[in-house]
């Protein structure tokens, strides 16, 4: 979610720590190291956005069951790479700011397209709740009338996304093409994802109505992913924003930065909103990839976006490493077995995750772990959500032992006030 509401931030209670301790490792050297994996991160994504914008050219051009399912793939190729991202998303403002473009949700559906009956026609929150773009040529946005006749990247980023300040009103990113690539998913925690069929973007034999218009929306939505990755993979090149706010200042705010990223993501955003949040509720509606079931590989991912940037190490789609000096050498050399902590339930988290996306290919789906009922999925679940906690209290001792000072991690009523949830 871009945007977290969220108790007050995890603050982190600091111990000092003797000034030569960081002395022995390059610091500009480890913030490198940051920006390069950063730069091949969304180097990666940008590729795999590519791609999926051809699968889905592909789809539009002549609907079938292969193309569909081609399109389906490839967006799930795409995931792999951009949930590592995450890591650098809280410590960097420029980050921050541009993944709602990419990334948010959850979003409402009945904006974009048609909806089931059960999903209701209005909202007390939301006037764009059921206001279809695909069959509609005009909208109302806040008394304004919005020409949508042609849907372009321009009129989906302009005056649509977010749409009346409403956040729910997505209809640009991953996860508004996830949508019209699979439907709604009106299973429930029963076994199951969406499934639209590929004759809702086959104009010769149309189910859905529409079905130019849906084709038009799916193209330009990849076309607009891709343009936003070029412009966040310039800003980790040389000279790009990104990377200048990182390497120009001093090395401490650099390595705060770091360990902000990993922190928040680890407790507020995954552990809190994603994860803790969904199983509190038993709610399919809150897992993050909803549509498709692809959840237990976004969590996963994101796990190890983590440890890519506290290790200085990332496995780039085609194979080749990205490495060298990193935030855990810092760490090593002030305090070891605060290091070797860290290290150790960063793994824990993974492995934790590959439980849950195991269990999830192997046909229990992430929306059926948190089902209510399921104690051993459930058990599944919490186990993730206690390592990223008990990651998070490490990742503080890391902190202190750099004596960065007092850092702030996002929080999540979930985690800090679960009674607040059920209000």
């Amino acid at each position: 979610m871009r945007k977290i509401a969220c108790a007050a931030p995890l603050a982190l209670a600091v111990v000092a720590a003797a000034p030569s301790a960081q002395a022995e490792v390059d610091g500009k050297a480890v913030l490198k190291t940051y920006a390069d994996i950063a730069e091949a991160n969304y180097a990666d994504s940008l590729t795999t956005a590519k791609a999926l914008e051809v699968a889905i050219g592909a789809l539009v051009a002549d609907p079938s069951e292969a193309t569909m399912q081609g399109g389906r793939d490839a967006w799930k190729a795409a995931r792999i790479p951009y949930q590592q991202t995450e890591a650098f998303r809280f410590g960097n403002p420029i980050v921050d700011d541009w993944e709602g473009r990419v990334n948010a949700w959850p979003l409402d559906e009945g904006m974009i397209d048609y909806v089931d009956s059960g999903y209701g026609t209005e909202s007390d929150l939301n006037p764009l709740y059921t206001a279809n773009i695909i069959a509609n040529q005009s909208l109302k946005v806040n008394g304004e009338d919005v020409d949508i006749s042609a849907i372009t990247p321009a009129v989906l980023s302009g005056k649509l996304h977010e749409a009346g300040d409403v956040e729910a009103n997505v209809t640009t990113g991953y996860h508004a093409i996830e949508f019209l690539l699979w439907g709604q998913d009106l299973n429930g925690t029963d076994a199951g994802a969406g499934n639209r069929p590929y004759t809702d973007f086959d104009p010769d034999n149309c189910t859905g109505g529409n079905c130019a218009r849906r084709a038009e929306y799916l193209a330009a939505a990849a076309n607009l992913l891709v343009d936003d990755l070029e412009e966040m993979v310039a800003n980790w090149r040389t000279d790009g924003e990104a990377r200048k706010a990182v390497m120009d200042g001093e090395v401490n705010q650099g390595v705060a930065k770091i360990l902000t990223g990993m922190g928040s993501l680890s407790y507020g955003e995954l552990a809190g909103e994603r994860m803790k949040l969904g199983l509190l509720l038993h709610d399919p509606e809150e897992e993050h990839d909803c549509f498709s079931d692809n959840t237990h590989i976004s969590h996963l991912y994101d796990a190890i976006g983590i440890r890519n940037v506290y290790e200085g190490s990332y496995t780039r789609t085609d194979g080749s490493v990205v490495k060298g000096p990193s935030v855990s050498d810092m760490v090593k050399k002030a305090n070891a077995d605060i290091d070797k902590e860290l290290r150790a339930d960063i793994d824990a988290t993974v492995v934790a995750m590959k439980a849950i996306s195991d269990a999830a290919e192997g046909g229990e789906a992430y929306d059926q772990q948190i089902g209510e009922g399921n104690a051993t999925g459930n058990a599944r679940v919490q186990t993730a959500i206690d390592a990223l906690v008990k990651q998070t209290k490490s990742i503080e001792r890391a902190v202190a032992a750099l004596n960065l000072g007092t850092l702030e991690f996002e929080g999540s009523d979930s985690l800090d006030n679960p009674s607040a949830v059920f209000e």
